[in-house]
């Protein structure tokens, strides 16, 4: 039997998660600006219709809107809440008023203070990291096999518990970490396993198996497994900059099977359904936020990383496709023409807002609340 999470604990954890993350995302943007001396006019949490809202000394509003999906810093200069340059205002400015005016900023600066959002997202991801790591010490795990699932399919190719997988399709394998990484995202994929036995080594052609988990609230995932399992691991005490190491290498392979997994939806290996959306990010925030704040920490990490990685892709309308303007601007030596670089914000938006919509649909439908 699964259990229910109450749909006030979804709401809960909706806006735990996202009010903070994105938060400190604006503010990436918005103190990197201060920094440069850009003006910023407006800094909202969510969309559309303000709800409460106060005007600093500084001259920004600060205010909180309708549609808690996103958040953004309009810098002066700024057409609208996308960032989109507003040609025409910005000529008309005399060079007293270009002062503080975001469009009017150096190349780098400009490029500095839209990476600045994903980066603070980044950097939360690798301070929850850390911290567990400065908390729990590192946990690792030999490369040598101490058992075996009911199922497995390493053992019906021939693996000994006490064999060492030293390699997978090449690429050695260290720890039963990197064996797990390696698997995980590739089911049904036939790998060599170079596999160590009394000093002897061999290779051992395998095929991942597909496996359908499904946790304790019922959602599934299709995942690739060999069926072994690691002997007992070793805990290590970790400083603070060993922590910081150990951070970065989960956040690497986070990102690694996040391109993976876009890769393989794209090439139809996976599966639409595996898309989430707003629902289901608050579900599984509830979810989360049920086991306890350490499970619901580790979540939110893994969606900061989410929202950074999100963010930094090359489309119009986001950070990632403001840098790409920036770096053609650079190439080129002048700004990409107004109207073009309308033209391709106008499309990037309809974009995000398409796929936004497709989501929200995948998610009601997959979690059976549509139709």
């Amino acid at each position: 039997m699964f259990e229910s999470t109450p749909f006030w604990m979804w709401i809960a954890g909706f806006l735990l998660l996202l009010g903070p993350l994105i938060t400190v995302h604006e503010l990436g943007h918005y103190l990197v600006g201060r920094w440069f001396g850009v003006q910023a006019e407006a800094f909202s949490i969510g969309f559309g219709k303000e709800l409460w809202g106060r005007t600093d000394r500084h001259g920004t509003r600060w205010k909180l809107s309708a549609l808690p999906l996103g958040g953004y810093v309009q810098f002066k200069g700024d057409m609208n809440p996308a960032s989109i340059p507003d040609a025409e205002a910005a000529a008309a400015l005399d060079p007293a008023e270009r002062e503080g005016a975001f469009q009017y900023a150096a190349l780098w600066k400009r490029a500095l203070i839209v990476f600045a959002g994903p980066a603070t997202n980044l950097i939360v991801t690798l301070a929850i990291f850390a911290g567990f790591a400065m908390a729990f010490g590192k946990v690792e795990a030999t490369n040598t096999i101490g058992g075996f699932a009911e199922t497995s399919v390493a053992r019906e190719a021939g693996l000994e518990v006490g064999d060492r997988i030293v390699a997978i399709d090449g690429e050695p394998t260290p720890t039963f970490q990197e064996i797990g990484s390696r698997v995980l995202m590739y089911p049904d994929e036939q790998v060599e396993l170079t596999v160590e036995r009394d000093g002897q080594q061999s290779v051992i052609p395998v095929t991942i198996a597909s496996v359908v988990e499904t946790d304790r609230f019922g959602n599934e995932s299709r995942i690739g497994r060999l069926g072994v399992a690691s002997g007992s691991p070793d805990v290590t005490p970790v400083g603070p900059l060993q922590s910081l190491s150990i951070a970065w290498d989960q956040t690497v392979g986070l990102v690694d099977m996040m391109v993976t997994g876009i890769v393989q939806i794209l090439t139809g290996d996976r599966s639409v359904q595996e898309l989430g959306g707003p629902i289901k990010i608050a579900k599984y925030s509830g979810e989360q936020l049920s086991l306890g704040w350490l499970a619901f920490a580790n979540f939110a990490a893994l969606i900061s990383l989410n929202l950074a990685f999100i963010n930094l892709l090359p489309i119009p309308a986001l950070d990632g496709g403001h840098l790409a303007f920036y770096a053609a601007e650079a190439v080129r030596r002048k700004p990409v023409g107004p109207r073009g670089m309308e033209v391709a914000y106008r499309t990037g938006m309809a974009l995000v807002l398409m796929l936004m919509l497709f989501v929200t649909i995948n998610d009601l439908a997959s979690l059976s609340l549509f139709g």
